[in-house]
């Protein structure tokens, strides 16, 4: 494990931040509330940001809180009809874009919407939040939505790089070689997801793992229906590589993603671990901007994912505006904590 600075740790119950169950923007008193000894006007760097997003939030329109990913989420829903069109012609380029057009949208669909949607950025409403999980994650992500949001955001965000809790930063087929985990293993992903899926319901309840059956069910029953009677498959071989190749086109830069993003940088144990804001920087990296991923995967996965990580709750673009202007609005004792130099990676002005 690496070390960090001394006055970033903190014992594990010591930060309410870490709560699971909590939201980053519920209002309440500040960490170490009940310790008379803190003094009122030094607020801690993660509560002095939270009221900076806070407020930066307050003042985002509807568009930009949640508009324009759920815009790029329709787009995507909409490319699919003419990608279905495209695969039933039999001209091997407009084919190929049909394949093209309909793996990027199930990119968009499966990794930006089951994403946003397992942590309710897509509503306000925790009714339709839920709906759009069970919709993105078990009828277009072929998974169960239960565990999925568990496993991400109660155990991968609650505990960041906490080894044997959150532990993102292992391999998760270790006995591979490299070439073909990176390269190779990913291809399999459509096919591994809705097996684990199925090996995953035995923690369900009857109606839950019942649900999940179904959904799955639907969502890969209607492609491969349509690419029999809209595309003119003729062959149910021919439909199912079909759905293998859309469902696994963006698999290997999927996999990149995930495995830059945490492995290589700090572990922490789970009695001894940062402050939140400080367990975010080490063991979180933001990866260059990339219009293509940025566009497929969401900003929260790829440039702004120490911003997601502070603050799950916010859109990929709210992840990408809120960076901006806060250092300007920051206290000095907040723009020359060492610390938080290094965690923030926020693009200040």
């Amino acid at each position: 494990m690496q070390n960090v600075p001394e006055e970033c740790s903190r014992d594990a119950a010591d930060d309410p931040w870490e709560e699971g169950e909590r939201t980053l923007f519920q209002h309440g008193g500040a960490p170490g509330e009940g310790k008379a000894a803190e003094a009122a006007d030094r607020e801690s760097l993660m509560m002095e940001l939270t009221r900076l997003v806070q407020a930066a939030v307050r003042r985002s329109s509807w568009w930009e809180r949640r508009g324009l990913d759920c815009a790029i989420l329709t787009a995507a829903f909409a490319c699919l009809p003419p990608a279905f069109l495209l695969l039933s012609s039999s001209r091997v380029l407009l084919f190929a874009l049909g394949m093209l057009l309909m793996g990027a949208a199930h990119a968009v669909i499966t990794v930006k919407g089951t994403h946003l949607a397992s942590h309710g950025a897509l509503s306000e409403s925790q009714a339709w939040g839920e709906f759009w999980a069970v919709f993105f994650i078990e009828v277009c992500g072929s998974f169960t939505a239960r565990v999925g949001v568990h496993a991400h955001v109660k155990m991968h965000h609650a505990h960041t790089n906490v080894i044997g809790l959150g532990d993102s930063s292992t391999w998760r087929l270790p006995f591979l070689p490299r070439s073909i985990y990176l390269f190779v293993a990913p291809l399999a992903v459509p096919i591994i997801t809705p097996l684990v899926a199925l090996g995953q319901l035995r923690r369900q309840s009857a109606a839950q793992s019942l649900r999940t059956v179904l959904m799955v069910a639907l969502g890969l029953y209607a492609q491969y229906w349509l690419l029999l009677n809209a595309s003119g498959f003729r062959s149910a071989g021919g439909a199912l590589l079909c759905m293998l190749v859309c469902r696994a086109m963006f698999s290997v830069p999927y996999i990149h993603v995930n495995i830059f993003q945490h492995i290589g940088l700090s572990m922490f144990s789970p009695s001894r671990r940062p402050k939140r804001i400080y367990q975010m920087t080490y063991g979180v990296l933001n990866l260059p901007r990339n219009p293509l991923l940025d566009w497929t995967f969401g900003h929260s996965l790829i440039s702004c994912h120490v911003e997601h990580h502070l603050f799950p709750s916010l859109s990929d673009n709210m992840c990408l505006k809120v960076g901006r202007p806060l250092q300007a609005k920051a206290s000095p004792a907040f723009r020359m904590n060492p610390c938080a130099v290094v965690c923030l990676r926020l693009r200040f002005p």
